[in-house]
């Protein structure tokens, strides 16, 4: 706790001022707690649909099987990427990156046109936070009883309900890391191996560490993540504009407020449709009162549209007092229809037509990648050397990635060098999604070295893979330099 002392009368202090008065200014001040109140409504059930979606993909891709293996497995020892029937090398990098520019473009679309759209439905810290307040309601209650057990002393009924609480998001959060080290390590073996207590140090570490983050940050600092640590929070006023659907407050319906019966006359109360109950206060999972206008710690969950529509129909008001429309839509009182059709506004054509591109583009590539890959390294140990009959030699080393997951043949050619011999380049096997180096050598006479006179010169790797009943042969090229020694 720190604390500043100001005393008046010091410096500029007002001429004639006898007495010196201390104020105590504190910088920190304890969070108060927030106790959400459960919410139903169509908001709300959108919600908890992609609450189950984005669950039951997370925790059931890895216990999926293709072709004999898990469905998705990203194999880091093996520099393996398993995606269904696509097998991925870390030299295919830049699909990841096209990954991360399609979600980037997705994020700046979606906030462009409505808002926080992927922190109030989908984003993982909002996603779990669900599912933790729901088992804290289970076992502890809403929010008037956690509210009142929590502010009595420690019972045995608040001390069993607290330490059932904490075991199941224990719980929730060690098998999240468990499922999270089940994409890099197969589930199958992750889980006997646990039970065995025969797990590894890095799978035990990322197992802890994940199951810990998912336990402290929607367990315990929840509403802190997203007005705190997130960053988005702080810059996306940069992609919103008086266009941008947000939730809002209709202040011109709904002041002045104040409390009433159902069948009072508004206009002669001097009464507004808010019956300032609250409720939007009390639901919101940050704590904001959405009547005071767009605040950055809103994250776009609508929970405050969804409870006071509630109150709207129990009053036999019309609904819409909260909800999601636009700066200027609200000045001009247009209607929804004229919103939504000024949200097809130059930058949101911009991010669609940048973003269908950038997917065509991936999807095009990734139709269209090369059915395996082959690597040339010169073997630095030896760049030229003589042999016999005076012949020059240099050997390589071929990578070969097979990117089908059954066994292919290959047979290595080199062309460019006037009658150069290959060496080792006979036909071979490379195993189902595997690599296999194959070391070449490839030989000049001398008449033809001397021809060419020292230095490098330029050769040509076909790496040919042969056909068989599932797939028509192939070939890569990959361009190397034959060395002439001095």
């Amino acid at each position: 706790m720190s604390s500043t002392e100001t005393k008046a009368g010091a410096g500029a202090s007002p001429a004639g001022a006898d007495n010196a008065t201390a104020e105590l200014v504190s910088l920190y001040q304890k969070q108060k707690k927030i106790y959400a109140r459960a919410v139903s409504g169509w908001f709300a059930g959108w919600r908890w649909g992609l609450v189950w979606l984005t669950q039951l993909v997370f925790y059931g891709l890895p216990w999926l099987e293709w072709n004999a293996r898990q469905a998705v497995l990203f194999d880091l020892a093996a520099r393996r990427f398993y995606i269904f029937g696509l097998v991925l090398y870390p030299q295919d990098f830049i699909y990841l990156t096209g990954l991360l520019v399609i979600s980037a473009y997705s994020l700046f679309l979606f906030t462009a046109v409505a808002g926080r759209l992927w922190c109030g439905y989908a984003c993982p810290q909002t996603v779990y936070t669900e599912i933790f307040m729901w088992a804290e309601r289970r076992i502890e209650g809403d929010r008037a009883q956690r509210m009142k057990r929590d502010a009595g002393p420690w019972t045995i009924d608040r001390l069993w309900r607290f330490a059932t609480k904490q075991a199941v998001w224990i719980a929730i959060g060690l098998w999240t890391g468990i499922t999270f080290v089940g994409y890099f390590t197969p589930i199958r073996e992750l889980v006997p191996s646990i039970a065995s207590f025969g797990l590894g140090p890095w799978e035990t570490f990322w197992v802890l560490f994940y199951g810990f983050a998912t336990y402290g940050n929607a367990g315990w600092m929840r509403e802190q993540v997203c007005k705190y640590m997130c960053p988005y929070a702080r810059f996306q006023s940069a992609m919103f504009d008086k266009d941008t659907m947000v939730i809002s407050y209709d202040a011109e319906r709904g002041e002045p407020r104040g409390t009433r019966g159902r069948k009072t006359d508004l206009k002669a109360a001097n009464l507004g449709h808010c019956i300032d109950c609250g409720l939007c206060v009390q639901v919101c999972p940050t704590g904001i009162d959405i009547r005071q206008g767009l605040q950055y710690e809103c994250i776009g969950c609508a929970a405050c549209i969804d409870v006071c529509d509630g109150v709207m129909d129990k009053m036999q008001y019309p609904r819409g007092l909260v909800r999601y429309a636009t700066q200027n839509g609200m000045a001009n009182h247009w209607t929804k229809a004229q919103m939504i059709k000024r949200a097809l506004r130059p930058r949101v054509l911009v991010y669609t037509a940048v973003l269908i591109l950038i997917v065509i583009a991936m999807g095009v590539s990734i139709a269209l990648r090369d059915p395996f890959r082959a690597d040339v390294v010169r073997d630095r140990a030896s760049l030229a050397r003589l042999v016999e009959d005076g012949w020059i030699e240099n050997v390589y080393q071929v990578q070969v990635m097979n990117a089908l997951e059954h066994e292919q043949r290959y047979v290595i050619s080199a062309s460019g060098l006037d009658g150069a011999r290959l060496d080792g380049g006979e036909e071979f096997r490379v195993g189902p999604a595997a690599a296999r180096w194959v070391p070449v050598a490839v030989r000049v006479p001398p008449e033809v070295a001397s021809a060419l006179g020292p230095g490098a010169h330029p050769v040509t790797f076909s790496i040919e893979r042969r056909p068989d009943p599932t797939h028509d042969s192939a070939v890569v090229v990959e361009k190397s330099t034959f060395v002439v020694p001095r």
